[in-house]
């Protein structure tokens, strides 16, 4: 893991803010969500990506009956048809 040097404290409601700088560097936008993960006793943020029920894939992703599935599991289900 990559210390930034940055050190923000928990207001009231247990939220943090992420600084502008860091936001621009990861490409997080506002109203952007998040996915929360934890790791023995850290915590990790990570910008979500919808990614496919099949293979995980990230790129390419239909939404089909609220469920995401890639270009790629699509054309293998079709050939089965």
């Amino acid at each position: 893991m990559k210390s930034t040097g940055i050190v923000r404290k928990v207001d009231e409601l247990g939220r943090i803010v992420l600084p502008i700088e860091l936001r621009r560097t990861l490409d997080i936008a506002e109203k952007d969500s998040m996915e929360i993960y934890i790791e023995g006793d850290s915590i990790i943020l990570k910008k979500y990506q919808p990614a496919c029920i099949f293979c995980d894939n990230a790129r390419d992703i239909v939404t089909y009956r609220g469920k995401n599935v890639c270009s790629d599991c699509i054309r293998m289900l079709e050939e089965k048809i």
